[in-house]
Formats: C-alpha cells, structure tokens, sequence
C-alpha cells in the first residue's frame, strides 16, 4: 500500500482498526489464483508478535481447503467518502483543487491457520457475538437459540485465523489541506449526512503529527 508520511496511521489508529474491524475480506493466493471472501472478525492480541484475526467460512467455500500460497491478507477498511473540491474555501482563492476520497484502511498481513474444530469455532462465534450485542439494551446470545440448532450451524462453518506477521495502515483524511478547506470538508460531509466521516476527519486533526 502507498502511504504518504502524512496519512501514515499510528499505533493508536492501527489498533482501533484491528479492534473494530467490523467485516473485512479475507484474500489468499492459491493454485487456481486469488479467492476472497468478506467475514466478521474478532481481534487476539495474545497471538504472536502482532495478534491475531478469527473468523470462520462456510464450509461449502473452497478457501479454507485451498492451502494459502505465501502470505495471506485481510483488508480492513472503515468508513469513506467522496469529497468535493466546493467544499474548500481555497477554490475561491485560486480554483487549484481537485476532487478526492477520505478513507481509512488496514492491510493486515500473515499465516493462515485453519480451525477445523467445532470447540474452537463455538468460541470464536460466541465471542463474535458478545462483541456485536454489546451495545444491544437485550443482547442475544448463542444460548439463546436450541443446542441442537446450534450444533447444526456450527458444523456448517470452518474457523479461519490470520497470525498477524505486518500491518500496513493509512488514514486519508484531508490532512493535506489548510485548516479552513478541512472546516469545509467536515462542514460538506455534514450537510450530506456522513456523519461518520466527518467525524473521522475531526479526529484526525488532533493527530500529533497534525498538530506538530
């Protein structure tokens, strides 16, 4: 990935993103060429020098039985946004701007290990799911649903773990441009709705690189 010193994401934002990855594909090369597939994963810091990513396949998807050739991927990506150069009060000025797309993305990359095993894929969804009622006000839970149903959907799925080995990290958020176009940004991204872009934009503002 092309990472600008100035959109480089720190730490800080490299572990939110592994946190919070949301759904994520997973990419692995094999001997009949590139397969993906989006899955929900769920971040162990104690895997490995850099943690881990779990998730799970169906069992009916040939990626788990197709052995990964070199290293595997996982791509990361919050929210994005198409941003217009109307935003900027500089285009009164000048008129030299362009238009371009905020975003916030993460290559993970790393070994694939597979989790044939219903204990270890029981675990991984229960800790799917803990993750993603958290903000419910009556969460749902796997002992909420029949043991038998259970046993069912869980041998329908295979587990998938990427051993993290490198992250690479980029936050392009109008960090590039005067103070008073990122106002506007923020301003248009508003007025359009994306409040979770314009969000993402503020919070890159407070950044030390930003600031210094």
């Amino acid at each position: 990935m092309y990472v600008p010193s100035h959109f480089a994401a720190d730490q800080d934002a490299v572990r939110d993103l592994l946190t919070n990855p949301g759904a994520a594909n997973l990419v692995t090369s094999t001997e009949h060429g590139l397969l993906a597939t989006l899955l929900p994963f769920v971040y162990d810091p104690e895997v490995g020098e850099h943690g881990a990513l779990l998730g799970h396949v169906a069992r009916n998807n040939d990626q788990w039985r197709l052995p990964a050739l070199g290293e595997s991927l996982v791509i990361i990506q919050r929210s994005d946004a198409y941003i217009s150069p109307t935003w900027y009060p500089s285009k009164a000025e000048h008129g030299r701007v362009v238009p371009t797309w905020n975003y916030t993305t993460a290559h993970a990359y790393g070994r694939l290990v597979i989790h044939d095993d219903p204990a270890w894929v029981e675990h991984l969804v229960r800790r799917l799911t803990t993750l993603h009622e958290a903000a419910s006000e009556q969460p749902w839970t796997v002992d909420d649903a029949p043991a038998r149903f259970i046993a069912g959907q869980l041998r329908a799925i295979v587990g998938v773990e990427l051993v993290i080995t490198r992250v690479e990290a980029k936050r392009k958020l109008s960090q590039n441009r005067p103070s008073a176009d990122v106002d506007g940004v923020v301003a248009g991204l508003r007025a359009r709705g994306d409040l979770e872009s314009a969000a993402d934009v503020e919070r890159a503002q407070q950044d030390p690189v930003r600031r210094g």
